[in-house]
Protein backbone atom coordinates (compact mmCIF):
# COMPACT_ATOMS: atom_id res chain seq x y z
CA UNK A 1 0.00 0.00 0.00
CA UNK A 2 2.67 2.49 -1.20
CA UNK A 3 1.15 5.86 -1.91
CA UNK A 4 1.85 9.42 -1.13
CA UNK A 5 -0.64 9.31 2.18
CA UNK A 6 1.18 6.92 3.64
CA UNK A 7 4.55 8.36 2.72
CA UNK A 8 2.86 11.65 3.98
CA UNK A 9 2.19 9.91 7.32
CA UNK A 10 6.05 8.18 7.76
CA UNK A 11 6.59 12.20 7.38
CA UNK A 12 4.56 13.86 9.96
CA UNK A 13 5.47 10.83 12.37
CA UNK A 14 9.36 11.75 12.01
CA UNK A 15 8.02 15.18 12.01
CA UNK A 16 6.79 14.33 15.67
CA UNK A 17 9.34 12.91 16.95
CA UNK A 18 12.04 15.71 16.29
CA UNK A 19 9.55 17.76 17.78
CA UNK A 20 9.04 15.85 20.76
CA UNK A 21 13.04 15.16 21.23
CA UNK A 22 13.46 18.04 23.76
CA UNK A 23 10.29 17.19 25.45
CA UNK A 24 11.72 13.39 25.78
CA UNK A 25 15.07 14.88 26.99
CA UNK A 26 13.24 16.90 29.54
CA UNK A 27 11.04 13.97 30.88
CA UNK A 28 15.01 11.67 30.66
CA UNK A 29 15.94 13.90 33.43
CA UNK A 30 13.24 13.39 36.11
CA UNK A 31 12.09 9.76 35.24
CA UNK A 32 14.22 7.61 32.84
CA UNK A 33 11.35 4.74 32.15
CA UNK A 34 9.00 6.85 31.15
CA UNK A 35 11.57 9.01 28.52
CA UNK A 36 12.42 5.49 27.25
CA UNK A 37 8.38 4.39 27.14
CA UNK A 38 8.15 7.54 25.17
CA UNK A 39 10.64 7.67 22.87
CA UNK A 40 10.25 3.90 21.81
CA UNK A 41 6.14 4.27 21.15
CA UNK A 42 6.90 7.67 19.01
CA UNK A 43 9.69 5.47 17.09
CA UNK A 44 7.51 2.70 16.59
CA UNK A 45 4.97 4.89 14.91
CA UNK A 46 7.49 5.73 12.18
CA UNK A 47 8.53 2.19 11.98
CA UNK A 48 4.89 0.96 11.71
CA UNK A 49 3.61 3.27 8.97
CA UNK A 50 6.86 2.49 7.00
CA UNK A 51 6.07 -1.20 7.13
CA UNK A 52 2.64 -0.37 6.35
CA UNK A 53 3.88 1.20 3.16
CA UNK A 54 5.24 -2.55 2.00
CA UNK A 55 2.54 -4.96 2.79
CA UNK A 56 -0.63 -5.50 1.11
CA UNK A 57 -4.19 -4.16 1.99
CA UNK A 58 -4.94 -6.55 4.95
CA UNK A 59 -1.49 -6.08 6.58
CA UNK A 60 -0.93 -2.65 6.28
CA UNK A 61 -4.22 -1.84 7.55
CA UNK A 62 -2.86 -4.14 10.34
CA UNK A 63 0.77 -1.98 10.66
CA UNK A 64 -1.74 1.16 10.65
CA UNK A 65 -3.14 -0.52 13.68
CA UNK A 66 -0.43 -0.88 15.52
CA UNK A 67 0.66 2.67 14.72
CA UNK A 68 -2.27 4.09 15.79
CA UNK A 69 -1.76 2.07 19.40
CA UNK A 70 1.66 3.51 19.74
CA UNK A 71 0.67 7.25 18.91
CA UNK A 72 -2.06 6.90 21.81
CA UNK A 73 0.36 5.50 24.19
CA UNK A 74 2.72 8.54 23.22
CA UNK A 75 -0.06 10.84 23.92
CA UNK A 76 -0.61 9.08 27.01
CA UNK A 77 2.99 9.32 27.90
CA UNK A 78 3.78 12.96 27.43
CA UNK A 79 0.23 13.73 29.47
CA UNK A 80 1.55 11.85 31.82
CA UNK A 81 4.95 13.95 32.01
CA UNK A 82 2.47 16.99 32.38
CA UNK A 83 0.55 15.88 35.17
CA UNK A 84 3.89 15.00 36.69
CA UNK A 85 5.63 18.10 36.25
CA UNK A 86 8.04 16.88 34.16
CA UNK A 87 7.11 19.18 31.27
CA UNK A 88 4.78 22.13 31.11
CA UNK A 89 1.31 22.21 28.88
CA UNK A 90 2.67 24.59 26.91
CA UNK A 91 5.59 23.13 26.02
CA UNK A 92 4.07 19.83 24.95
CA UNK A 93 0.64 20.79 23.57
CA UNK A 94 2.45 21.63 19.88
CA UNK A 95 3.71 18.21 19.99
CA UNK A 96 0.38 16.78 21.15
CA UNK A 97 -1.57 18.95 18.50
CA UNK A 98 0.42 17.23 15.97
CA UNK A 99 -0.19 13.78 17.37
CA UNK A 100 -4.07 14.31 17.39
CA UNK A 101 -3.75 15.57 13.54
CA UNK A 102 -1.48 12.17 12.69
CA UNK A 103 -4.08 10.11 14.74
CA UNK A 104 -7.18 10.96 12.58
CA UNK A 105 -5.23 10.37 9.40
CA UNK A 106 -3.67 7.08 10.70
CA UNK A 107 -7.40 5.87 12.41
CA UNK A 108 -8.55 6.37 9.05
CA UNK A 109 -6.26 4.11 6.54
CA UNK A 110 -6.42 1.69 10.02
CA UNK A 111 -10.60 1.66 9.40
CA UNK A 112 -9.88 0.70 5.18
Amino acid sequence: MHNSLSSTILEHSLAIAALSWPLVEAIQRKDRDLASQVRRAISSIALNAAEAQGNAAGNSRLRFESALGSLYEAQAGLRLAVAWGYISQPNASEVLSSMNRLGGRVYGLARR
